[in-house]
């Protein structure tokens, strides 16, 4: 997983096996953890025979699978393919809080902090939402509630109050995070996975969402009303790239929504493709969500972060140039090419992303999400038709014989008469 996130001054990546953190401001020392150097989960007999591959040492490939920064950008945490749970505190100075860390039950999809930062969700590839305490950072997670299928993004209402769940099945869920069995109301209208969900800072009410059928909604949460939506492949310009062709005939999927601080912008990144949509949110709009332009990148872009002064950073698919920042100027995005904090960034930042695989970094995480739908009435009456043909064809067959044999016994017949 190649991500990026913000906290505070610091920029936070997470490329392959490693959680990257790089001061924009100061010439600090990175902080830097390998998973793969860290603590292996002791071996588990129980967990052999479990279906997920279990978490013992010898499956684990160590790879950051999900990371998250608190509110207040003083905590982080990360969990990986190993299924560990780690979490960080960075100010003033980083330092790993578990002594020990925590394990996961299963591969965790997207984590998050409540906004009290009291509590860690975590969520995971068969459903389950666990919940872990900040306070006591040695104690085991608690199983709030379950989906039916894959869990692919969350989000909490900034009181707390809710916690938002999407899934594979289209289904965004808003539950009330004390008593998750008591759910609120259900966001129905996607035709596709939700992959990405927002709650926009300054727009406690609102939910934004976005599928794998090339959508972005606009929903009043606590009553599950779809207020907007937008498909985002009208919105497209003539494609920039091979990649970018490809996608005119095939809806984009949604991998990322992110919102400036001021949550007066509104960033949208669709996977593989090379450009990025900005909406622009007004509350006292009738359009509450508006499209505003379109940003065209050199390369693919793999993730997208605000900072706390607004700019834009972009991690994209480039052994060159993996980063850019663009800053909002007048009323189009710039890229600021000369950026000090960009430079200090890129050059820190660089000898880990050069380690990291090129095909794990164009990796596509949602092909195999999509649903496949059988025609089996087509076939049937293919079938049907092919067994008509055969039986057609044998009747003729049939009588054809029939009519051989009644030619030769009147022939016969004939021969007989005229012989007496």
């Amino acid at each position: 997983m190649a991500a990026v996130g913000s906290c505070g001054e610091w920029f936070i990546s997470t490329c392959g096996k490693k959680l990257v953190a790089i001061h924009s401001k100061q010439d600090r020392e990175p902080f830097v953890f390998d998973c793969s150097s860290a603590e292996k989960k002791p071996k588990n007999p129980k967990e052999e025979n479990n279906s997920d591959g279990g978490g013992s040492e010898e499956t684990g490939s160590d790879k950051v699978l999900a990371f998250t920064v608190s509110s207040s950008g003083t905590l982080v945490a990360l969990t990986d393919d190993s299924k560990r749970l780690v979490l960080f505190r960075c100010e003033p100075s980083w330092q790993c809080v578990s002594i020990r860390h925590r394990w996961v039950v299963r591969r965790c999809t997207a984590l998050m902090f409540s906004q009290a930062e009291e509590e860690l969700i975590a969520t995971d590839k068969s459903g389950d939402v666990y919940s872990f305490s900040v306070v006591e950072p040695q104690r085991e997670g608690e199983l709030k509630m379950g989906h039916l299928s894959m869990l692919l993004a969350l989000s909490m209402s900034t009181d707390d109050k809710y916690i938002i769940t999407a899934d594979r099945d289209e289904k965004i869920r808003v539950s009330h995070l004390r008593s998750p069995y008591n759910i609120q109301s259900f966001c129905l209208g996607h035709q596709q996975f939700v992959s990405a969900l927002l709650v926009p800072p300054g727009h406690p009410h609102w939910l934004l969402s976005g599928s794998g059928d090339g959508t972005m909604k606009l929903w009043e949460y606590e009553s599950g009303t779809k207020l907007q939506s937008w498909d985002l492949k009208d919105l497209e310009e003539t494609p920039s790239s091979e990649g970018d062709k490809q996608k005119v005939t095939m809806n984009p999927t949604v991998c990322r929504i992110s919102s400036s601080p001021d949550a007066h912008h509104v960033a949208v990144q669709c996977e593989r493709v090379s450009t990025l949509q900005f909406f622009t949110l007004d509350q006292e709009s009738e359009q509450k969500l508006a499209p505003h332009s379109r940003l065209s990148l050199p390369h693919c872009p793999l993730d997208m972060t605000f900072d706390s002064e607004g700019r834009l950073w972009v991690l994209m698919d480039s052994s060159d140039a993996p980063l850019q920042v663009y800053t909002h100027r007048g009323d189009s995005w710039e890229c600021d090419a000369e950026s000090p904090e960009l430079i200090r960034v890129t050059e820190a930042f660089r000898p880990h992303w050069e380690t990291l695989e090129a095909s794990a970094r164009s990796h596509n995480r949602f092909e195999h999400l999509y649903k496949v739908s059988f025609d089996n009435v087509t076939v049937y009456l293919q079938k049907k038709q092919q067994r008509l043909e055969e039986q057609q064809l044998k009747r003729g067959r049939g009588q054809q014989a029939n009519g051989n044999k009644k030619a030769k016994k009147t022939t016969s017949e004939s021969r007989s008469h005229s012989s007496s």
